[in-house]
C-alpha cells in the first residue's frame, strides 16, 4: 500500500519541474517523467488538471464516487457461486453456462439480480472453472516426477555416431 502523502509530494514536484520560473529552466515532459518516477501521460495530466481546476485539485485526491456501493457477490454469494460450479449442471446439460448460472443465483436467491459478466469476472477470479486443470473445481494434475516415459538428455547427440557399413 503507498504512503497517501507520497501522491501529492510527486505532483507538487511534477509542477515545480514544469515552472518556466525555475532556475534551471523549464524541463520537458519527458524530462519530468524521468526526475519523478511517472510516464509521460501523467505528467501531462498533471499540468493540465493545475491549469484547469488550480493547485488544491491537483494536490489533493478526489472520493471515488462508487465508494459506497455493494457488491453484488459479496464472499457468501461468491462461495455460493463456486458450490453451484462444481455441483452437476441441470438435466439435458452437459455443463454449466453464464446464462444457467445467473439463472441459478436467482432462482435460489442467492441475489436478486446479477449480470452474466459479473458472474464471469467472479469466476475468473477464483479460477474456479469446472474443467480447467488449474482451476479449484479440477483434481490435482500428477507430479512430473510421477510421469512415466524416457527423459532426453541435454547433452545427447543430434546425428548418429557411428559411421555406416557399406
Amino acid at each position: 500500500m503507498r504512503n497517501t502523502c507520497v501522491r501529492p509530494a510527486r505532483r507538487a514536484r511534477v509542477l515545480l519541474l514544469a515552472d518556466a520560473d525555475d532556475p534551471e529552466g523549464r524541463r520537458t515532459d519527458t524530462q519530468i517523467a524521468a526526475i519523478v518516477g511517472l510516464t509521460e501521460k501523467q505528467v501531462k495530466r498533471i499540468r493540465w488538471k493545475f491549469v484547469a481546476e488550480g493547485p488544491a485539485a491537483t494536490t489533493t485526491r478526489e472520493a471515488r464516487s462508487d465508494a459506497g456501493t455493494r457488491r453484488t457477490l459479496d464472499g457468501r454469494a461468491e462461495a455460493q457461486l463456486v458450490a453451484l460450479c462444481c455441483s452437476e449442471p441441470p438435466a439435458g446439460r452437459q455443463r454449466w453456462t453464464l446464462r444457467l448460472l445467473v439463472d441459478e443465483l436467482c432462482r435460489l436467491q442467492v441475489v436478486a439480480e446479477v449480470c452474466p459478466e459479473t458472474v464471469w469476472r467472479r469466476l475468473k477470479k477464483t479460477a474456479s472453472s469446472p474443467g480447467s486443470p488449474g482451476g479449484s473445481a479440477s483434481r490435482a494434475a500428477t507430479a512430473p516426477g510421477s510421469w512415466p516415459g524416457w527423459r532426453r538428455s541435454s547433452t545427447s547427440t543430434p546425428s548418429r555416431s557411428t559411421r555406416p557399413i557399406r
